[in-house]
């Protein structure tokens, strides 16, 4: 502390306490580093913590319990309609929330990290000052402050859902509209429709999940509509109205609009970089037109001392990302060779069955015209797949046609976000199709998919019939 003020000294400031943010600061303080780390929740983990990823994930395991439940006669067995006490589901979620969130307080506080909290901006390139009042001198320091929710133009002074919103669980309305039919509006969407809600969606763009393979998505959407009361696709919501009892709804779909009328709105159609309001333009660094932060390898800025990661960084705004990006931060300052040089970073979407996908995916090997094999194993010559009742559903290669090295791997079907860690794990440490054959997979298991899809690429499938030689 500095003598007749309240400003800070310290080795490496770290703003924002999420899954980027509080892992630099605990990996900078394990390698000696004094560290202040300022959050303007109450709470560290931020919004996958809070109000993202983990919430979410807890909500979808109910509803996968109750369809679960539902599936069970086809086996022979037999429950009761499922009843959802709301209040308890809050609790149960809140709970989760809470021993994970304090988990964090708690590794925090054994490294001897200050935690300061309110809204910090850059004075200049060395020092920050809080809202609250007071600043912080720093030598390092870590931009970690994350991204925030999009709202559509319509929604704006309209008591309509965010995800975050939709998340506390304020009712289960009869109809729910989700706008968007990104990873967002489609898992909480099928969590409305499981506790019970007829759900609509509308999305922008051709198909729903523009972001992965078509293969994958396509045998979700089939068993998703199945739950979903319609898919509105190249659809855009116009206005949105509040009456008294409902909401008033125009969308427009191919050149003609329609009005929908429904108890609740979600909106879920994307997620901007918190770089904003930060006193960025005291400093050299600045965001493209989309508020990334550009930053090399060692994710420095233009500002060799400041780093970002994270949401506001380039690439795919995902926690274990930003988890990596805040090690390597960290390390990097600590003077370790460092680097975000990873090939892979895993993507999953939660839904039912779940998408994952890892390095190369088919739709960028055609944009960027790179050939690749692919290998691909349907789940319903597997085993495993079978005895749980879960045929629906595949598992891809990608691999160099000369080399066999593993380019990328893209799933769909029950408990990829599981298996996808394989995948990553292949085209991280260079391995070929051959690697993932000889490997021997517990059976049955539906990480045998994998090996089994690794075959087909290579041309020696087992459980498939061979591809006709050609001539």
């Amino acid at each position: 502390m500095v003598m007749g003020s309240l400003r800070q000294e310290t080795e490496v400031a770290v703003i924002g306490a999420g899954p980027g943010g509080y892992v630099a600061a605990l990996r900078a303080a394990d390698l000696g580093k004094e560290v202040v780390l300022i959050e303007e929740r109450e709470r560290p983990g931020g919004v996958c913590l809070l109000e993202g990823c983990i919430p979410s994930k807890t909500l979808i395991h109910a509803v996968e319990l109750i369809e679960a439940a539902k599936a069970a006669g086809q086996m022979g067995l037999s429950f009761g309609e499922p009843r959802v006490d709301l209040e308890k589901l809050r609790a149960w979620t809140d709970s989760v929330v809470d021993a994970l969130a304090g988990g964090v307080q708690t590794l925090l506080k054994k490294r001897g990290i200050e935690v300061l909290h309110g809204r910090a901006r850059f004075r200049d390139s060395h020092s920050l000052e809080l809202e609250a009042g007071g600043g912080v001198d720093f030598r390092h320091c870590i931009i970690a402050t994350g991204s925030s929710i999009h709202l559509l133009p319509a929604a704006y002074e309209q008591p309509v859902w965010s995800s975050a919103d939709a998340l506390k669980l304020p009712s289960v309305p009869e109809t729910l509209l989700v706008v968007g039919g990104g990873y967002i509006g489609l898992e909480m969407g099928l969590v409305y429709a499981g506790l019970g809600s007829r759900v609509t969606m509308v999305e922008f763009f051709p198909r729903l999940l523009m972001g992965a393979d078509q293969d994958l998505v396509e045998i979700m959407v089939k068993h998703a509509r199945e739950r979903l009361a319609d898919v509105l696709v190249e659809s855009k919501v116009v206005g949105i109205e509040k009456t008294s009892a409902s909401f008033v709804v125009r969308v427009e779909q191919a050149g003609a609009e329609r009005t929908l009328e429904v108890d609740q709105v979600l909106v879920a159609i994307g997620r901007q970089p918190n770089t904003r309001d930060l006193g960025l333009e005291h400093t050299a660094i600045r965001p493209n037109d989309r508020g990334i932060i550009p930053v090399n390898e060692e994710l420095r800025t233009v500002e060799p001392h400041i780093f970002a990661i994270g949401d506001v960084a380039p690439g795919p705004m995902l926690a274990h990302k930003a988890s990596r990006e805040g090690k390597v931060a960290a390390e990097v300052i600590a003077g370790q060779k460092s680097a975000f040089d990873n090939r892979a970073v895993p993507a999953v979407v939660f839904t039912d069955p779940e998408i994952a996908w890892t390095g190369l995916t088919e739709r960028e090997a055609e944009e960027r015209k790179i050939p690749v094999t692919v290998g691909r194993f349907p789940l319903r010559a597997l085993g495993r797949a079978r005895t749980l009742g879960r045929t629906e559903g595949l598992t891809k290669v990608l691999s160099h046609p000369e080399s066999g090295l593993v380019l990328g791997v893209g799933m769909v079907g029950p408990q990829v976000s599981e298996l996808i860690a394989e995948a990553t794990l292949a085209v991280e440490m260079g391995a070929t199709v051959e690697d993932l054959m000889v490997t021997i997979h517990p059976h049955p298991t539906l990480s045998e998919s994998l090996m089994e899809a690794a075959e087909v690429a290579a041309g020696a499938p087992i459980h498939v019939p061979p591809a006709r030689k050609k001539g």
